[in-house]
């Protein structure tokens, strides 16, 4: 199958944040805090998919105090953090969103994803990930995560879904 047959059928994104959202550095300050850097047409991505009517949740295996933030700026729909066993957060996002595991993106970069990554309708590894995620997805994105691999995705997802254009319209008026 295609990734645009694939991606015709998708409904709801699964994003994975260290090295998908963010580049996969942890920094601290001073004090311990954790700072993280993420890009904002990610997240221009992310407001897109979601005009679009198209959900999204993010799991994580860590836990920080910046991912609440940047999942409620953004409208995620759904967070899960310390999700060491990515499966079982996957498992309530198919019964709270009542979708098919086809009707799913997943955007992974290590091994935790692979899980998730081999049940979802549409796979996705971005640039930087390992051997491993790279061979298991149905594509590999051209940007590294926390450097724009999100918004490929989405826009891609979308112009497959013959949605890009009315996204454009809105802002060429």
């Amino acid at each position: 199958m295609t990734f645009t047959q694939r991606a015709k059928r998708i409904r709801l994104l699964i994003l994975d944040v260290d090295g998908v959202l963010s580049d996969g550095h942890i920094v601290y300050d001073s004090r311990g805090r954790e700072l993280k850097f993420f890009d904002v047409q990610d997240g221009s991505g992310l407001m897109f998919w979601q005009r679009a009517g198209r959900k999204s949740v993010i799991i994580t295996a860590r836990h920080s105090p910046v991912v609440p933030f940047r999942a409620r700026e953004l409208h995620v729909d759904r967070l899960y953090q310390r999700a060491l066993q990515k499966l079982h957060a996957f498992n309530d996002v198919c019964r709270r969103f009542r979708l098919p595991a086809a009707a799913m993106c997943a955007i992974g970069d290590d091994l935790m994803d692979l899980p998730i990554l081999r049940r979802v309708g549409l796979a996705v590894a971005v640039k930087n990930a390992v051997p491993e995620v790279k061979r298991a997805a149905h594509y590999v994105t051209h940007h590294t995560g926390g450097h724009g691999a999100v918004r490929e995705l989405i826009e891609r997802l979308l112009k497959a879904q013959g949605l890009w254009r009315t996204i454009l319209a809105r802002y060429y008026t």
